[in-house]
């Protein structure tokens, strides 16, 4: 496979009819294209047991949104007409898989655009949570106690943002009314945004003392996996904040474990590692530590950007127009 950051050429359709497998139905999508001028079939498919059609008459695959990686790759091996692979998350790990079953020049396409508003927004709500002590005062509503005292701002603080993709950029901006002392930005690789300098993953080690709210929003990869381990930690300031809603292996959670029962730091995780956290897992309980249930982007704001995405790449792919969003192409 090759990677890319741009957008790439698709093939034009057969002159025979093929099918769009939707995990929306096709009716509540505004601006596909017509079936019989487009040649294409819609097909409903959420992951159920059962499909929809025939895998093999499948050219574009919109993949069922949260639905884990056993339900995406499912049908993939039996997609052999297959030219694209939609995701409605950012990510692809779920996908990938499954991706060596497919024939060669399969684009691979995930949702940027989808989530960034949702994730953003979940990543303010959990500083401002951890930081100002919400989960203990309600706590505190639930058992009747006035638990007043002393709580960190936001203001003033330095936040690292580890991740500087659309979503990075989306948290910045709305960090940006917030009196934050400095933002500082992580990515792949070092560029110049308009905001300032973004620095590479190799400088991590020299800005993570600096941090005192580090939040996580990269894609999880091989580079990526375990990227917040015991070393990672360790150079995190005593009393810092960490804010993971990238994904949870990005994250060693044993070496959080140990962290935050010591009390050294803090955290806020929308995504954890195992994941659906179980029941009795150690984290639930662990001091300092607020757990949402991986809801970044399952807000109101998720379908209509879905929608919009789908009908626009379905309308590139069946006017032979070059995709958007292509991360990689089999």
């Amino acid at each position: 496979m090759r990677d890319s950051s741009h957008s790439l050429p698709v093939m034009r359709l057969a002159p025979t009819t093929a099918d769009v497998w939707l995990p929306i139905p096709a009716d509540e999508i505004d601006g596909l294209p017509d079936p019989g001028a487009s040649g294409l079939d819609y097909r409903f498919w959420d992951g159920g047991p059962d499909f929809p059609a025939d895998p093999a008459r499948c050219a574009f695959y919109v993949v069922p949104y949260m639905k884990g990686s056993a339900v995406a790759v499912r049908p993939l091996a039996a997609m052999t007409s297959l030219r694209v692979v939609q995701t409605l998350s950012a990510g692809i790990d779920h996908v990938v898989p499954g991706l060596g079953a497919l024939a060669p020049g399969v684009s691979v396409c995930n949702a940027k655009g989808v989530h960034e508003a949702s994730t953003a927004e979940l990543t303010l709500a959990l500083i401002l949570a951890s930081l100002r002590g919400i989960p203990r005062f309600v706590r505190g509503q639930d058992a009747e106690e006035w638990r007043d005292g002393f709580y960190p701002a936001l203001a003033d603080k330095s936040v690292l943002i580890v991740g500087y993709g659309s979503i990075g950029a989306a948290i910045e901006d709305r960090l940006a009314p917030f009196e934050c002392a400095r933002v500082a930005r992580v990515a792949r690789s070092a560029r110049t945004t308009a905001r300032g300098p973004v620095h590479a993953l190799a400088d991590l080690p020299a800005l993570l003392p600096e941090a005192d709210v580090v939040v996580l929003s990269t894609p999880l990869t091989p580079e990526t996996r375990h990227l917040a381990d015991a070393g990672f930690l360790a150079r995190m300031k005593d009393g810092a904040l960490l804010v993971n809603v990238a994904r949870g292996p990005v994250v060693d959670t044993e070496a959080l474990l140990k962290e935050v029962e010591s009390g050294r730091i803090t955290a806020a995780l929308d995504v954890t590692d195992p994941e659906p956290l179980p029941a009795g897992h150690p984290l639930w309980h662990a001091p300092g530590v607020l757990v949402t249930p991986h809801v970044g982007g399952s807000t109101s704001a998720f379908m209509p950007r879905a929608k919009r995405l789908i009908a626009a790449q379905v309308a590139r792919f069946a006017a032979g127009e070059d995709l958007v969003n292509v991360l990689r192409v089999t």
